[in-house]
């Protein structure tokens, strides 16, 4: 069986410390990820709670219940990771691990390295890994290089993200 693995690397103009606070501190997950965040607590089983639509009610509001996995301090982060709504059947009861690894490339220069695994193989499993190849690497992962390229994004005006997409073709893959 092949690995299902979701993988992406890139450097990113910025020290590997401003690249870890950003994934690691509230101020940094509304700079690039969300608008909202509940509890950031990188700590082992610590919350990490990340609210794509922070107006909406519980269990609606994004990632609601994952937890931190572990982490080295400027260096690696991992977390449990779940379903968007679309998937009921799976965001009931499975998660998935992100892995993050951040690398000092130059002096303000960041190798920035994103895993997610523990996909399944059915097709509702095969579609949320369609999903996520899309939702990290031409949403995310770009409002990520964005936010040190030109800075935080602004939830209110939405940047043209284009230039800094992963994944080419991605109609095709959906």
């Amino acid at each position: 069986m092949r690995d299902k693995r979701l993988e992406f690397s890139f450097i990113i103009n910025a020290s590997a410390e401003e690249v870890y606070k950003a994934w690691t501190t509230e101020e940094g997950i509304k700079s690039f990820f969300a608008p909202g965040t509940g509890s950031i607590e990188i700590k082992l089983f610590g919350d990490y709670q990340i609210y794509f639509f922070p107006e909406n009610p519980a269990d609606q509001k994004g990632a609601e219940d994952e937890k931190v996995l572990s982490f080295e301090e400027n260096s690696m982060l991992s977390f449990t990771w779940g379903m968007p709504p679309t998937f009921p059947d799976l965001r009931a009861n499975q998660k998935t691990v992100v892995l993050i690894k951040f690398e000092r490339a130059d002096k303000n220069q960041t190798k920035f390295s994103f895993s997610q695994s523990g996909w399944g193989s059915s097709d509702s499993w095969q579609r949320a890994r369609s999903y996520f190849l899309i939702a990290w690497g031409n949403i995310v992962l770009p409002r990520l290089r964005y936010r040190f390229d030109v800075g935080p994004v602004d939830w209110n005006d939405m940047p043209d993200l284009s230039k800094y997409e992963l994944v080419k073709d991605a109609d095709m893959i959906l």
